[in-house]
């Protein structure tokens, strides 16, 4: 009931917003569909308190986790050649170091899609994190690396993830307990990321966590500034990219957009995170080995 009060009253705010600035005769558009996606997260930020008075423990998160990861690594098609493990293994080692400086005592496993068209990461419950391949050929060094592979562990560390099964089972009236039931939760929820306050609090706690582990703070900023070279080429004027890109590669980086804040912002809150932790000498970054083929 209060989650349906808290929607109604920002729906009447988004739609108050849209008469001023209609009055005001601005420019800026104001879409629908901000005012939906606006919505959304203030009901899901609702029906978070609920969560965490009813949160799961440790292993009951690691047991949903792993087998949704089951079923995601089922459903893929991973080879095991000795470059596609050796690819693998850049990312695990470069997870492991991260993991040790998490704050839950989770069983962490990183897993490379070997996959150049998925320009994406995302996390599930418990501990498993997955990184496209097309996502790190656009890295140069690990500290990059490091950056996304950290924002994605802090969506498991700051119960992100497990909040959302638990909210998708909740609006699905599904038991958690039972395993058939979990296969009703699609895992594209978890590539469809979070609300902008949750994904800003993983770039803050990633990007230290990172720092933590001896990476630079700066690999962070050089990834969103490519997010934020890719974002003006494909979708502010996408009409003259410098890189092109296949469109199943368009496609997964228009969903990565779509589900986090705009790269502007990302750079803005990285260099304040930068200058508060007085983190401004920590520039020198490792080069990444090179996973291509």
């Amino acid at each position: 009931m209060k989650s349906r009060i808290v929607l109604v009253v920002v729906l009447a705010l988004g739609i108050a917003s849209l008469v001023i600035v209609q009055r005001r005769h601005d420019k800026t558009a104001v879409s629908a569909n901000a005012i939906v996606n606006m919505a959304a997260d203030a009901q899901r930020d609702a029906l978070r308190v609920p969560m965490e008075m009813t949160r799961l423990s440790d292993d009951e998160e690691t047991r949903i986790g792993d087998e949704m990861a089951e079923r995601y690594i089922a459903a893929s098609d991973r080879t095991e050649s000795k470059y596609d493990l050796q690819n693998e293994a850049v990312v695990q080692g470069i997870g492991a170091r991260l993991a040790i400086h998490a704050h839950r005592s989770l069983h962490y496993r990183f897993h490379l899609i070997n996959d150049p068209n998925f320009l994406n990461a995302f996390a599930l419950p418990g501990g498993h994190v997955f990184i496209g391949l097309g996502l790190v050929e656009l890295m140069n060094t690990e500290d990059e690396l490091a950056s996304v592979l950290g924002h994605e562990l802090e969506h498991i560390d700051h119960y992100h993830c497990i909040e959302r099964v638990q909210l998708e089972a909740q609006m699905r009236k599904l038991q958690l307990g039972v395993a058939g039931d979990l296969v009703q939760i699609p895992l594209s929820i978890f590539q469809a990321g979070y609300s902008k306050e949750q994904e800003s609090e993983a770039d803050r706690e990633g990007l230290l966590l990172a720092v933590a582990t001896g990476y630079s703070p700066f690999g962070a900023v050089s990834m969103f500034e490519k997010f934020d070279k890719l974002h003006s080429e494909y979708v502010v004027h996408a009409d003259s990219p410098s890189d092109e890109l296949s469109q199943l590669a368009i496609g997964t980086l228009m969903g990565y957009f779509r589900s986090h804040p705009l790269p502007e912002e990302r750079i803005a809150q990285a260099k304040q995170v930068i200058a508060e932790h007085h983190l401004e000498s920590h520039t020198a970054q490792t080069p990444l080995p090179d996973l291509k083929e």
